[in-house]
Formats: structure tokens, sequence, C-alpha cells
């Protein structure tokens, strides 16, 4: 009777401490998007070309089917310890040239100023 209760008591402490050490689980961080920093943003320029953006930016997360001119880049980071983070960067176009910018970052001082000036 009485090793069954030490058993018992045993198994009670480690079922406890197992479940004091779920908080050690290790959880991914899960990153989606483009991350863009903002010393990126620094090289865009007004007038720029599609292919121009594309090259310092990358590819956008997202292109509007309707709108070719709208394009949205959008970062996430959805950390493993509930640290979560997100920024978007809207760049505009028209005429295939860099109209805008708008979002999470700043304008440059020289984004008003076209490159081949």
């Amino acid at each position: 009777m009485m090793k069954t209760v030490v058993q018992i008591l045993v198994v009670i402490g480690l079922l406890a401490s197992l479940s004091a050490c779920s908080n050690v689980i290790y959880r991914i961080d899960v990153p989606q998007g483009n991350f863009l920093e903002q010393k990126d943003i620094n090289k865009l320029r007004v007038a720029m070309t599609k292919e121009q953006v594309k090259f310092v930016l990358g590819s956008p997360v997202a292109e509007n089917a309707f709108d070719n001119d709208t394009w949205h880049y959008f970062y996430s980071l959805k950390g493993g310890r509930g640290n979560n983070f997100q920024k978007q960067l809207i760049v505009e176009f028209k005429d295939n040239k860099l109209q805008d910018i708008s979002g999470d970052f700043e304008k440059s001082e020289d984004f008003n100023t076209p490159l081949d000036i």
C-alpha cells in the first residue's frame, strides 16, 4: 500500500514538472513578405521606372490586378514569443514612372529629385 502511494506521488511530481517545462518549448518566428529597410527606401527617386524600383526593392508582395500602377510591399513577423512586427510600403506609379510612396517609411530628402538631374 505504501509503495503504491509513493508511486502515485512520483507520477504526480513528474507531471507537475513536465507541465512547468511547457514554457520552454521553442516556437519559431514566422516572417512573411518583403523585408525592407529605410536605407532601401532612401534610394527611391521620383520618376524612376518600374524596373528601377523593382531592382531596388524587389518584386512587391501584391500587385493589384485592376491597377498595375499601385504596388504593395508588406512585411510581417509573427514572433514565437508573441512579439509581432509589421510594416508596409505603398508605391504609386503614373505612366510607368514613380509618382509617390506612402506607408510606414519616411521619404528621403532627395525623393523629389529625379536621378537624371
